[in-house]
C-alpha cells in the first residue's frame, strides 16, 4: 500500500508542478467560453451583408414589393422581362439572383426556379421557401373571401411556461439551459475519460521506453504501478475540475461587482413571462431550477468511474507497445469506439433523456459515465442511478483484474509485438 502511495504522489506532483498543468487548468476553460461564445454571437448575428433578389412575376402573386421584416434580403419587382431574357443580364445589374414565377394554379403551384450564379445559402432558401408560401395563402384567403389581417388575428403562438415542482416551491425551468448543462457534463466527460487516458498510456510507455520501468519493479509490484500511475493521474482531473469550480464560484461572485443590475437578475426573472425570458435572467433562472448539488456529486462519482474503468485499459495497451505510436493507436482503437459511442447516444439523450437507447446507455458500464451525465438534469429515478454506478464499479474491478495481467507481463516485454491472442493468454495464465 505504501509502494502504491509513493506512485500516487510521484504521478501527481510531477504533473501539477508542470507549468503546462497551470495554463491548461486556467487557459482552457477560458478558450471554451470563448469559443462558445464566437459560435453563438456568428449563429445568432449572421451575414451582415445584404443580398438583392429580383422577381419576375408572371403569376401576379406579389402585388406591391415584398419587404420582409428581419431579412437580410432586398426583393425587386421587374416588369417588361422573361425569364429567358432576363437570365443573361441579371448579374451585370447586381443582383445576386432572381426569381421566376410562371403562372399556375393556387391548388398547385409549381415550377417556381430561382436563377443564380452559384448554390444559394440554406438561410436563403428558406426565407424564399417562406416569402412564397406566405403570399400563396394570402392569395387562397383573398380567393375564399376570408380577410387577411382577421385570420392574422385569430392566428396563435402560444409559449408553454415550464414549472418544476420541489420540496422548496415551484422553480421555473428552462429548458435551453437545462439541455446546455446536460450536453456539457457529458461531452466534459468524455473529453477528461480520453485525455487522462492517453496520459496514462503515454506514462507506461514512456517508463517502459527508457527502462524505468524495470527499476521500479525491482520495488514495486507491477500492479502497484499500475494503480499508483492511474490513481495519480486521476487525483491531477480532480484538481483541475476542483480549481475550475472555484474560479466558477469567484465569477459569479465578480459578476455583481462589475455588473450590479446583475445582483436581482434571478428575483426579476421570476415575475418576467417566459417568452420574454431571456439573456442573463433567463441563464440564472434556468440555473436556480437545476439540482446542482446533485449534478456535481454524479460528475465526480461517473469521472472516477469512467477513467478509473478506461484508465486501466489504456495502461495495459502502453504496457505492451514501446515507441510505435501506430501501433498503439490500433490498440486504442476498440477503447475509444465505446466512448464514441456514448458520446452518440448522449447526443440523442439530452433531447430524449427517458429514451429506451439513453437508458440503455446510462446503464451499459462502457457507456454510462457519458451518457448519465447527459439525462441527469432531467430527473432521473434513482434507481437506474444506483444500478448504474453499480454496473461501473464492477466493471471497473473486473477490467482492472484483466488488465493487470497484461501488464505485468507487457511492461518487462521488449521488442516482440505480441497480438491479441498472446494478450488473451496472459490474462489467463496462473504465474
Amino acid at each position: 500500500m505504501n509502494n502504491t502511495l509513493l506512485v500516487i504522489s510521484r504521478e501527481y506532483l510531477t504533473r501539477v508542478k508542470k507549468k503546462s498543468f497551470l495554463l491548461t487548468t486556467i487557459l482552457v476553460p477560458i478558450i471554451i467560453i470563448a469559443f462558445y461564445a464566437a459560435i453563438i454571437y456568428l449563429t445568432v448575428k449572421g451575414d451582415d451583408s445584404s443580398k438583392s433578389i429580383a422577381i419576375i412575376d408572371d403569376a401576379g402573386l406579389f402585388s406591391q414589393t415584398p419587404k420582409p421584416e428581419k431579412s437580410k434580403l432586398t426583393f425587386t419587382l421587374i416588369k417588361g422581362e422573361t425569364e429567358k431574357s432576363f437570365t443573361e443580364k441579371y448579374k451585370n445589374e447586381g443582383y445576386e439572383g432572381f426569381l421566376y414565377i410562371p403562372p399556375f394554379s393556387l391548388d398547385s403551384p409549381k415550377n417556381i426556379v430561382l436563377h443564380s450564379p452559384s448554390s444559394i445559402g440554406l438561410s436563403t432558401s428558406f426565407e424564399i421557401d417562406d416569402l412564397i408560401n406566405e403570399a400563396v395563402v394570402n392569395k387562397r384567403l383573398v380567393a375564399q373571401g376570408i380577410d387577411i389581417n382577421e385570420y392574422n388575428r385569430i392566428q396563435s403562438k402560444v409559449s408553454i411556461s415550464n414549472s418544476i415542482d420541489t420540496k422548496e416551491g415551484s422553480k421555473r425551468g428552462v429548458a435551453g439551459v437545462a439541455y446546455g448543462v446536460s450536453f456539457a457534463c457529458g461531452i466534459l466527460i468524455y473529453m477528461m475519460m480520453v485525455i487522462y487516458g492517453t496520459q496514462v498510456m503515454r506514462g507506461v510507455m514512456e517508463e517502459k521506453t527508457n527502462r524505468i520501468a524495470e527499476i521500479m519493479v525491482s520495488s514495486v509490484k507491477p500492479f502497484q504501478l499500475m494503480m499508483g500511475k492511474i490513481m495519480g493521474i486521476g487525483a491531477v482531473g480532480l484538481t483541475q475540475f476542483g480549481i475550475w469550480l472555484i474560479m466558477i464560484f469567484i465569477f459569479q461572485i465578480t459578476i455583481p461587482l462589475f455588473f450590479p443590475s446583475m445582483t436581482n437578475v434571478s428575483a426579476a426573472a421570476s415575475n418576467i413571462p417566459t417568452e420574454e425570458l431571456s439573456g442573463a435572467a433567463g441563464i440564472m433562472e434556468g440555473l436556480s431550477a437545476l439540482p446542482l448539488l446533485k449534478i456535481g456529486i454524479l460528475f465526480i462519482v461517473y469521472f472516477l468511474g469512467g477513467y478509473l474503468t478506461y484508465a486501466s485499459l489504456f495502461a495495459a495497451v502502453g504496457s505492451v507497445v514501446s515507441d510505435d505510436q501506430q501501433e498503439a493507436q490500433q490498440l486504442i482503437f476498440p477503447i475509444l469506439m465505446p466512448i464514441i459511442l456514448g458520446f452518440v447516444i448522449m447526443s440523442n439523450a439530452v433531447s430524449n433523456p427517458h429514451s429506451t437507447m439513453a437508458v440503455f446507455g446510462s446503464l451499459f458500464p462502457l457507456t454510462s459515465p457519458i451518457v448519465m451525465m447527459g439525462r441527469v438534469a432531467f430527473d432521473v429515478p434513482w434507481w437506474q442511478i444506483f444500478t448504474s454506478i453499480l454496473l461501473l464499479a464492477g466493471c471497473f474491478f473486473l477490467f482492472t483484474w484483466l488488465t493487470a495481467k497484461i501488464y505485468r507481463v507487457g511492461i518487462l516485454m521488449y521488442g516482440k509485438k505480441p497480438s491479441w491472442k498472446e494478450m488473451i493468454k496472459w490474462v489467463f495464465r496462473k504465474s
